[in-house]
């Protein structure tokens, strides 16, 4: 009996399960017997979006958006490193199919090409660049599947999925009218688009009766920016990196251009010298404040040397199962966020120790001995790290870092915007510093928890923004860029907890902040700088609304709740679905991106192989207990 296999959604998620399913097959539904009886599989890929890079990573979009890696850092591939049961598959980097591109081993889009040729590990490759090494994957994927497999592409939407949980499914596709019958379903969806909160709704009808321009949370790519107008203010908030794409489609994507007083920095692509704005006089004046009122910290321009922290080492498997076994449902800032901040406190001291010993009044191994017998977030642990560290920039402050302007006031806007210039200068120096080392150490340490909590389910959106803010910011030439258009008044800050209001009288946006007491902007135009926050039963996905109104399980706060052994979807009494499967940002299992770094256990890889091995299994023993001549 042929089995059936339905994965809704190809892009870069759904393109490494396809790998692991390609890296798995052979084992788990191969001819196990050797009597050439096991029967093949027809596996149905349905996306309406180019495979491989998907809707966030097509190719159609403009070559000025980059990603926020460098190349070196971005691969699809498993490694030695991937905790998984499966066989490892190595790959290249995104730079080293670069290299292999330029070698002339392997073909690539036209328009891409030039940049390919150009790319190094340290460069950061634009978004079309990585759709063409995510489209190669995808195609090397296939190639990999035993030739029992069969695929079926479907460029449609899939809208609804049917059927007893002991049967066949039906997987309706828009404009199909008959459903793909399949023997299992598994959900790769990537970022999704939701109908607006109620905030969000007040905020739209207000632009709507007063004739304003509200841009709703979307991919920046995707927003109509069209309708802010050359010289009007604008009010932005948030300071990520939609913010970044927004920065860059409205000045240099309306022919604004950056010159530099450093020979050979071209477009300020590189890390020296000033850059000045050149505006073309089509740019809006860009109004920005966010909570914590400046910009995610910038990529780190260096690599590791020597000794990497043992991590995990106060927060790994064995306390996220004392976690997972206490009673009643866990609060991440009273039971998680003390190991996670014990456990990047060591990866911070233990790189200090290593590389800046002077800074320090003890050895090291009576050091960690002592830190291991603290309490996390205790007084005990302050008073050993006060003796044991004597000046506090030495020290790591996770709260100080995610308030920087907590307490601060300053007299005026413009005073503000030289406070917040000095520190993104700041920011700029150390990331691109090697004496500042430590930082890279708590980025490590960033990504070893990550791949813990992938355990503990939906934990709030708190830790996913800190994570962005610390580990996940803009290339350092994008902050290089930011800084000369506010010194060419193209960006204004607005500062920390920052407010948006509606103003009925006056018929305008309003907004101000802590930083500045009493200070407002007016305008015409808001833009939420920001992807909406994944909700299942708000999704404009018809696929998930579904789910959700059949049954399906979902988080306090909106996610879809699965089986974190191997992403199969829950009910509202708990019980997996044998035939369902779901992986991606909308689950609570969400992994912090569908690429990583290499060498990093990274959890969307061991969540790619683990779906991909029990769908596998699965399937293999029901084809082996269907009777003969079915």
């Amino acid at each position: 009996m042929r089995t059936s296999l339905v994965v809704v959604g190809v892009g870069p998620r759904g393109t490494g399960l396809l790998e692991r399913i390609a890296a798995n097959a052979a084992e788990l539904y191969g001819d196990s017997e050797g009597d050439g009886t096991d029967a093949g599989v027809d596996l149905h890929l349905v996306d309406p979006h180019p495979p491989g890079g998907g809707r966030i990573w097509r190719r159609e979009q403009s070559p000025l958006l980059w990603m926020n890696s460098m190349a070196e850092d971005v691969t699809m591939f498993t490694d030695e490193s991937v905790t998984q049961d499966g066989p490892v598959r190595p790959g290249p980097s995104l730079a080293e199919w670069a290299a292999r591109v330029r070698s002339g081993l392997l073909p690539v889009h036209p328009a891409p090409a030039a940049e390919a040729a150009a790319l190094t590990g340290q460069s950061f490759a634009s978004r079309r660049l990585q759709s063409a090494y995510l489209g190669w994957v995808y195609e090397q994927s296939l190639a990999a599947l035993p030739p029992g497999v069969a695929v079926h592409l479907h460029r449609r939407r899939a809208v609804r999925v049917a059927g007893p949980r002991d049967g066949k499914q039906q997987v309706w596709l828009e404009g199909r009218p008959e459903p793909l019958v399949a023997d299992l379903v598994v959900l790769a969806l990537g970022h999704l688009d939701v109908e607006l909160d109620r905030e969000q709704q007040d905020l739209a009808a207000f632009a709507k009766a007063h004739r304003l321009v509200h841009l709703p949370p979307e991919l920046t790519a995707d927003s109509d920016l069209a309708a802010l107008r050359p010289g009007e203010p604008v009010i932005v908030r948030g300071l990520g990196l939609a913010f970044v794409d927004l920065m860059v489609l409205l000045t240099e994507g309306r022919g604004g251009h950056y010159v530099s007083d450093a020979e050979g920095d071209a477009e300020g692509g590189g890390e020296t010298g000033e850059l000045t704005y050149r505006p073309s006089g089509r740019e809006p004046v860009l109004y920005v404040g966010s909570r914590r009122g400046v910009p995610y910290h910038s990529k780190i321009g260096y690599s590791w040397q020597g000794e990497r922290p043992p991590l995990p080492r106060f927060f790994g498997p064995a306390q996220v199962d004392e976690l997972l076994a206490r009673p009643g449902p866990l609060d991440f800032r009273r039971d998680v966020w003390p190991l996670v901040d014990k456990e990047l406190g060591f990866a911070h001291y233990h790189r200090l120790f290593a590389v800046r010993p002077e800074r320090t009044t003890v050895g090291w191994a009576d050091f960690e001995e002592k830190y291991a017998a603290c309490e996390p977030l205790s007084a005990e642990l302050r008073a050993l790290l006060a003796a044991a560290v004597p000046d506090p920039a030495d020290r790591l402050d996770l709260d100080a870092l995610d308030h920087p302007l907590a307490g601060l006031r300053f007299p005026d806007g413009d005073a503000l915007q030289t406070g917040v210039r000095g520190r993104i200068e700041a920011d700029l120096a150390r990331r691109h510093d090697p004496a500042h080392s430590p930082d890279l150490a708590v980025f490590l340490g960033l990504l070893s928890v990550y791949g813990q909590l992938v355990r503990l389910g939906d934990l709030g959106g708190w830790w996913h923004g800190f994570f962005s803010y610390l580990a996940s910011g803009p290339p350092g030439p994008r902050l290089r860029q930011l800084l000369a258009l506010s010194r060419a008044g193209v960006v204004r800050f607005l500062g920390a907890d920052t407010t948006v209001d509606a103003d009925p009288v006056r018929g305008v946006f309003r907004a101000g902040s802590a930083s500045v007491p009493g200070e407002r902007v007016e305008a015409r135009a808001l833009v939420e700088a920001r992807l909406p926050g994944p909700s299942v039963a708000r999704s404009r996905e018809p696929l998930l609304r579904f789910l959700y109104e059949d049954g399906a399980a979902t988080t306090p706060a909106g996610l879809l709740a699965v089986s974190p052994e191997d992403g199969r979807v829950l009910d509202d009494r708990g019980r997996p679905h044998p035939r369902r499967f779901a992986i991606g940002p909308y689950t609570d299992a969400r992994a912090a991106g569908a690429f990583a770094r290499p060498r990093t256990n990274a959890p969307a890889f061991r969540q790619n192989d683990a779906t991909a091995r029990a769908a596998l299994a699965f399937l293999h023993d029901l084809s082996c207990r269907a009777p003969l001549g079915v």
